[in-house]
């Protein structure tokens, strides 16, 4: 079946979301896509929604630089499976930022799925329901992604969007700001940054504040970041980071 690409936009609103679907099967995406037009309707946002039925299709969209916010993405395609092309997503791309959400009529993929951090994974048949939920948790996540915190480097100012910057770590009278690309450093004192902070972060040492979107696995001392940084967490910390963490607050 040949790739399509199109788009709707005719619904207007406060937002504009680029959102992907890539399914296999027509009547899936078909459904799913009402589906979103109906929440965008009843949200009062904007959505410009594409269609892919290969894995193929939408990687090669991606690679030219095209930008999706939200995707659904089937896991059992016919070639380049679900899981091959959110790897491809978050490691050839280094596209942290695009929030995807599996779908499939397994459960058995769950564990294989977490290295490509999802934002949710969808059991078939699809609901009105499961979306609306889907589309609300992405928003509110895209929307804390563009929250930017401000500071001063030497003599220069920088405004970086939250979403961008995994921990921040002290060094005595210095923060270093670490983003997925780069790392920074200003004057300041950890306790002073958080109250600044959106709830994404969480203190996991007196001398760290991750970014808990960028976690890839975590044990009851220490927390692994997707780009592999290892940091430990402290012992008076260690419960209200797993419960943070646990409950995806």
């Amino acid at each position: 079946m040949k790739d399509v690409s199109f788009c709707k936009t005719n619904i207007t609103g406060c937002g504009m979301y680029n959102i992907g679907i890539c399914d296999d099967g027509e009547n899936i995406c078909t459904s799913i896509e009402n589906m979103l037009l109906r929440y965008a309707k009843e949200k009062t946002v904007k959505v410009e929604v594409q269609i892919w039925y290969t894995g193929e299709g939408l990687r090669d969209y991606l690679a030219q630089g095209n930008h999706l916010d939200i995707l659904f993405l089937d896991i059992e395609l016919f070639k380049m499976t679900g899981i091959e092309v959110g790897s491809y997503i978050r490691n050839v791309l280094d596209n942290m930022m695009l929030q995807i959400i599996y779908i499939s009529g397994k459960t058995s993929y769950v564990l294989q799925l977490f290295k490509t951090q999802p934002m949710d994974f969808l059991l078939k048949p699809i609901l009105q329901e499961h979306i609306n939920h889907a589309m609300d948790m992405a928003i509110n996540i895209i929307a804390k992604r563009k929250e930017r915190f401000e500071f001063r480097s030497g003599k220069d100012y920088y405004y970086i969007a939250m979403g961008d910057i995994m921990y921040f770590e002290s060094k005595g009278k210095k923060i270093k700001i670490a983003t997925s690309h780069d790392t920074y450093e200003t004057y300041g004192k950890l306790k002073d940054i958080v109250k600044g902070l959106t709830n994404d972060f969480i203190m996991i040492h007196q001398s760290y504040v991750i970014n808990k979107e960028y976690v890839l696995r975590y044990t009851y001392e220490m927390v692994e970041l997707v780009n592999g940084t290892i940091l430990t967490i402290s012992k008076i910390n260690r419960k209200q980071v797993r419960e943070r963490l646990l409950k995806n607050e």
